[in-house]
């Protein structure tokens, strides 16, 4: 049996919103500040069109209930880190806090990360300046865009997340 497909569809007049779509599941979803590009790169803002598989999901265990999933989970602690610094040799990777370089910290307050599936986006190898931290992540209520994410309600993330295997595609279109 193939692969299942998660298919993101930026919107015709706004490309920072879209569709998600996923079996029978439409729903809304927020992109980049920026749209969506071909060529992403390191703080645009955009988020890449791509095809990209969920890694691994992180999830704040002290604000919101494990969902069921097959892929590797693991909680969010108060020292998890992201480095984004494309001159580092962990850039695009989990790091521990404090850390020296450019990095944004997992345990946000917004509630944002409280759910995130780590995506394959600029992995083996990291190129630097390619772009880094592309998650699929909660939404702000009203979907105001992301750095270069997708985001999604947690009503969305908990309809997704039990389906969601390490062959699964998650696949930006180009508008």
């Amino acid at each position: 049996m193939p692969p299942a497909v998660l298919y993101v569809h930026p919107g015709v007049l706004d490309q920072r919103r879209g569709r998600i779509v996923f079996a029978s599941l439409t729903a809304h979803c927020a992109l980049g500040r920026s749209g969506v590009r071909v060529r992403k790169r390191e703080g645009d803002g955009a988020t890449p069109v791509a095809s990209m598989r969920p890694v691994a999901v992180y999830w704040r265990d002290d604000r919101v209930r494990r969902t069921p999933t097959v892929l590797p989970v693991r909680p969010i602690r108060a020292d998890d880190g992201w480095c984004d610094d494309g001159a580092h040799r962990r850039y695009n990777r989990r790091v521990r806090l404090p850390f020296p370089a450019g990095h944004e910290t997992m345990r946000r307050v917004d509630g944002l990360y409280d759910i995130v599936v780590e995506l394959d986006w600029n992995r083996a190898p990291a190129i630097p300046g390619r772009g880094s931290a592309i998650f699929l992540h909660l939404a702000k209520p009203g979907y105001p865009p992301t750095e270069g994410c997708i985001a999604v309600s947690l009503k969305t993330m908990r309809l997704i997340l039990p389906h969601l295997r390490p062959a699964t595609r998650i696949v930006v279109r180009h508008p």
